[in-house]
């Protein structure tokens, strides 16, 4: 009978040489990567609340500041100052209307790569 390896197993390897090739390739796509920028977009979701909020605005084309805050079962100053954060970081864009605001997602983007978020962790099995 084999000895069942846990992940602790597989975190490092055995074997201490990069191979330059691919470390070149790599290094050669990471440069085109604004990181930082896509780490601001990563920072702005990981609040649960402005999660729920950007979540809400995959299923409508729009919703007021008021909509946004009820829905996700929050005040309507806290919900603001979310907004400004996703607004901020360029998840969500803003329209006035009267005295009303407005916000829906950035772009067709930003909604798909929420709803494959979404969709993946429906389906994610955690060991």
């Amino acid at each position: 009978m084999h000895p069942i390896k846990t992940c602790a197993d597989h975190d490092v390897c055995e074997v201490f040489t990069a191979e330059p090739e691919t470390v070149a390739r790599v290094r050669t796509r990471l440069a085109t990567v604004d990181a930082l920028r896509v780490a601001e977009f990563f920072k702005a979701l990981s609040d649960e609340t402005r999660l729920k909020m950007a979540i809400a605005l995959c299923g409508e084309r729009e919703l007021c500041v008021c909509d946004l805050a009820s829905a996700v079962g929050t005040t309507v100053a806290n919900a603001s100052h979310h907004l400004r954060v996703l607004r901020q970081s360029g998840l969500v864009k803003s329209r006035k209307a009267g005295k009303t605001v407005y916000y829906s997602l950035q772009d067709d983007h930003v909604r798909d790569f929420l709803s494959t978020a979404v969709e993946h962790g429906a389906e994610a099995i955690l060991p």
